[in-house]
């Protein structure tokens, strides 16, 4: 039995529209119709989030800087201060980086091999020269932009160049693993070797690895008698469609109309009931999905928050 050592959400998953300039094999998000939030739905939901002690903003996609006033959410949250986070494929960054500068804590861009032909076909649009552009960019202004890696059983052997690039540009290399779910299957099974493989790289300089997510994986990933997915409890998921999405984007079981009242909703008894289902419901079996697990392995105290703390105290450290 985990020990809780919080009574309240600390982060959401804000999408702000499903849309996206890119269409990665390993996402389907981009195949969603979607509208864009309105800043107004934006406001009253941080204000509420506030309430509800929520401490990180991550404002998702799709393709976040899509949105015309992603710029004007940030300020926002800013203000009300939240820590604040942006992924992007960093085609618009160049165009936009003024805008956002000051206003990311935790700025990441996606980059899934160091050789140009094999990220573009990645990502099935041109944006490898995107990509290093806006790190120039980035830093020029001050900013401390990571790299995001989408690590599969296929493409381990991209870390090497990669962590060398980062190390010259004094950049944080982020090793995402793939996991699959609902129906897009990304063959994300790695064998105990590729485990171990990924398990020392996530300890060279420069690079941050979850190792809970390690773990998870060799045990099999959540257990629906006995979870380790509390995301009902730790993340507030806002579709594009200012709805509440429960228990968690991916599942997606239930979605419910905010209407302004999203502090009210989220302690309402049907949400509180789906909330429930996080990490239980028969489709949370073999879950390894890592935006939910990484909140829950940081708010319950187990074997995966032990594993978790020796990563992310490192990450903080290279992050100052």
């Amino acid at each position: 039995m985990a020990i809780k050592l919080t009574n309240h959400p600390v982060l959401c998953n804000y999408y702000v529209t499903y849309r996206c300039n890119a269409s990665c094999s390993f996402c389907d998000i981009w195949e969603k119709p979607s509208p864009y939030i309105s800043f107004e739905q934006v406001e009253a939901n941080l204000i509420a989030l506030k309430k509800l002690k929520v401490r990180v903003i991550d404002f998702t996609g799709g393709e976040p800087l899509l949105h015309r006033e992603l710029g004007d959410f940030l300020a926002l949250a800013k203000k009300l201060k939240f820590i604040t986070t942006v992924t992007t494929n960093a085609l618009l960054y160049p165009k936009r980086a003024e805008e956002l500068k000051g206003k990311v804590d935790m700025l990441h861009f996606s980059l899934d091999s160091f050789d140009r032909d094999t990220h573009n076909a990645s990502r099935k649009v041109v944006c490898y020269d995107h990509v290093m552009e806006s790190i120039d960019i980035a830093k020029s202004l001050g900013e401390r932009p990571d790299i995001l890696f989408t690590v599969t059983p296929n493409n381990l052997h991209e870390i090497e160049a990669l962590q060398a690039f980062c190390v010259s540009k004094s950049l944080v290399l982020i090793l995402n693993p793939m996991f699959d779910y609902q129906v897009l299957n990304t063959d994300s099974m790695f064998t105990e070797e590729q485990l171990k493989q990924l398990s020392d790289y996530g300890k060279r300089k420069n690079v941050f690895l979850n190792e809970g997510f390690i773990t998870l994986r060799k045990n099999g990933g959540n257990k629906i008698e006995d979870p380790v997915c509390f995301a009902g409890e730790d993340t507030v998921v806002i579709s594009p469609f200012n709805e509440l999405v429960l228990p968690c984007y991916h599942l997606g079981l239930e979605k419910f109309k905010i209407d302004n009242d999203l502090e009210q909703l989220w302690k309402s008894e049907p949400v509180v009931a789906m909330r429930n289902l996080a990490g239980k419901a028969p489709e949370c079996a073999s879950c390894t999905i890592n935006c939910y697990m990484q909140p829950s392995f940081s708010t319950h105290v187990n074997q995966y928050f032990w594993k978790s703390l020796p990563s992310t105290s490192k990450y903080n450290y290279l992050k100052g």
